[in-house]
């Protein structure tokens, strides 16, 4: 991907996973850290660089005074949705060489072993749903 042609030139695959886990609703640092699999310290230093970036913002949670939620800004919103539609052409191009059948059953395999609560790879998840 060619980001900086899409208005975007600081952006890196690894924030493109803490993006797609903040989601449209955010969440909390240690959300990030639990569905990515990595440390508190590491999400931490991804919320930093994306909040540094533009992408993402900090705010109080207003369920929960002790918690603070990451919250994308319409630049990381628009970065989720880019990249959605992306997938949505790489998906369309091997349904077009594999058949759709036969790249479903590897999304199928790919999901089998993945751990529970496992990030997502399907883009509609990315984004809950928006368009």
């Amino acid at each position: 991907m060619h980001w900086p042609r899409q208005g975007h030139p600081d952006v890196r695959p690894a924030h493109g996973f803490a993006l797609q886990t903040i989601g449209p609703r955010g969440c909390a640092a240690v959300d990030i850290a639990r569905n990515l699999g990595i440390s508190k310290q590491a999400a931490g230093k991804s919320v930093d660089r994306l909040v540094t970036l533009g992408y993402a913002e900090r705010a109080d949670d207003p369920a929960d005074a002790r918690r603070r939620l990451v919250r994308l800004t319409p630049r990381g919103l628009d970065v989720l949705h880019r990249s959605a539609a992306i997938f949505d052409e790489l998906r369309a191009g091997w349904a077009a060489a594999l058949g759709e059948e036969r790249l479903r059953a590897i999304e199928d395999g790919l999901r089998a072993v993945a751990s529970p609560g496992a990030f997502r790879l399907d883009a509609a998840e990315w984004i809950g749903g928006m368009s």
